[in-house]
């Protein structure tokens, strides 16, 4: 072991190619992971700022929200059934949000939601008709707390009062206001989606005694499947999108890690076939072929993890570099653990091809020059 790590100090240029390819593919991999983990951050992030542990839309919506209504007459079943749970509404519309100093056609793509129960960030009861809150990366598009976004088409004005983080939705920045602000606001814009009185898209649910699969179907059976109740988990993967973008992405992190563990094994394999006369000396002195293949083993390890800290370290800076709403690029740390496990693992297993040739170093053979 200590032979590998000083060969390594003595002759680190016969590692840096590898070490240079390694970290390429590190970066690579980095990059994915983190792209995929900012688009379904720019995808989810309304539902997951949700405090509840169920979503509930009527049975005819295939889960969309946009589709949904609830009727007042449906919520008070959802309400009997769901165990001393809040129940709380919720409703979006999608418009373009002129801000003040701009062009009439320079718009920015938003969500409004209409809210009962508070999602993450905003403490108290939903503000004032009139008022919202937005997400924090509308701040790159110079939105300030009292500036004054006119929604649609009718161009309705709605006040800014606060931000927070991490609430956007299909991509898009959001708007969070009470429900009465949400119905002026789609009457106005949107008039043959506008909703009667007590009626909105979706129900919140949590807070109750049961366990969240069981209850959701316990609501619907209450309803007589007027409804269909998601945990948040499933309504986030029901989101148009979610699921085909990690199962793509998945794929490519798949081929990458493949890449990874194809060049630690034709290095390595290489670096083997080089070093047969040593390791033929080194068992005629009593070196036993585990000991040789833990050094390679080690030196692979070595150069993976320079690569991975490298990686890590673009990663991170990458995006402390890019502004919110920008790209979708996030670097999350169990992500970037994640990928530093695959590496490792493509590593020793790339290093596993060389235990072959090492076990079958004959002494006599390869001092010989027949190895």
């Amino acid at each position: 072991m200590r032979l590998a790590l000083r060969e390594m100090r003595r002759r680190p240029g016969r590692f840096t190619v590898a070490a240079a390819i390694l970290t390429l593919i590190a970066l690579l991999l980095m990059f994915l992971g983190g792209l995929l983990d900012g688009l379904l951050a720019g995808s989810t992030g309304a539902y997951r700022a949700q405090q509840a542990d169920l979503i509930a839309y009527s049975s005819d919506a295939e889960e969309s929200l946009v589709r949904s209504r609830i009727t007042p007459e449906v919520r008070a079943e959802v309400a009997r059934a769901a165990d001393g749970a809040r129940v709380a509404g919720l409703g979006s519309v999608q418009l373009g949000a002129r801000l003040d100093g701009r062009g009439p056609r320079d718009l920015v793509p938003v969500v409004l939601f209409g809210f009962e129960a508070p999602p993450r960030g905003i403490d108290g009861d939903p503000p004032p008709p009139g008022e919202v809150y937005a997400d924090d990366s509308l701040r790159a598009e110079g939105v300030e707390r009292g500036d004054v976004v006119r929604l649609g088409a009718d161009r309705t004005p709605v006040t800014v009062i606060g931000f927070l983080d991490d609430s956007r939705y299909s991509g898009q920045a959001t708007l969070w206001g009470s429900l009465p602000t949400w119905r002026a606001v789609l009457e106005a814009n949107r008039p043959g989606a506008r909703v009667g009185e007590g009626v909105v898209q979706a129900l919140v649910i949590g807070g109750g005694g049961s366990a969240p699969a069981p209850a959701a179907r316990d609501i619907d059976d209450a309803t007589g499947g007027a409804t269909s109740t998601l945990t948040v988990d499933a309504a986030i993967e029901a989101l148009p999108g979610v699921a085909q973008q990690r199962t793509v992405f998945n794929q490519i992190i798949a081929v990458t890690v493949v890449v990874a563990l194809v060049v630690v094994a034709l290095f390595f394999a290489l670096i083997t076939v080089e070093r047969t006369a040593l390791y033929g000396v080194l068992k005629a002195i009593g070196a036993s072929s585990g000991t040789l293949f833990a050094g390679v083993l080690l030196q692979a390890l070595v150069v993976t993890l320079v690569a991975a800290v490298i990686g890590i370290a673009a990663s991170l800076a990458l995006d402390a570099a890019i502004p919110a709403g920008s790209l979708p690029f996030l670097a999350d740390p169990a992500r970037l653990l994640t990928n530093v496990g695959y590496l490792v693992v493509a590593s020793v297993v790339g290093c596993a091809f060389s235990l072959r040739r090492v076990l079958r170093v004959d002494p006599a053979r390869a001092i010989g020059g027949e190895g």
